[in-house]
């Protein structure tokens, strides 16, 4: 096993210990033959949370309507865990994670805002 093979298992195993990812090949991008270490939504929910991050540090003014950047993602994985007919794709998952997780993270900077104030 080559040098990269073993660097991205260890990846892997350390994103589903620590994440919590399913990482079904399926519901993963892939590039050159390697599988991200998460798939598309949690792809898109920790883009998405970095980005949240900067924007609230970085911010002055917060809007309780940011919370609805959340609804896609929970109404997209509801409907695709109730009704077998329906499956997401990866830039739906990845789209709607990217809302879940700047929201997020947008939210809970705001929070430790008013908490320190």
């Amino acid at each position: 096993m080559d040098k990269n093979t073993k660097r991205w298992i260890s990846t892997m195993e350390w994103f589903s210990k620590y994440w919590g990812c399913h990482q079904l090949p399926e519901r993963s991008f892939s590039c050159k033959g390697y599988q991200f270490p998460i798939c598309a939504r949690c792809t898109g929910i920790l883009i998405g949370e970095i980005l949240g991050l900067i924007a609230g540090i970085i911010s002055n003014h917060y809007s309780f309507w940011i919370l609805l950047m959340m609804v896609p993602m929970v109404l997209d994985g509801s409907i695709q865990f109730c009704f077998e007919k329906y499956e997401s794709n990866n830039i739906k998952r990845l789209i709607t994670g990217l809302c879940f997780g700047f929201a997020l993270a947008f939210s809970s900077i705001e929070i430790i805002k008013l908490i320190i104030k």
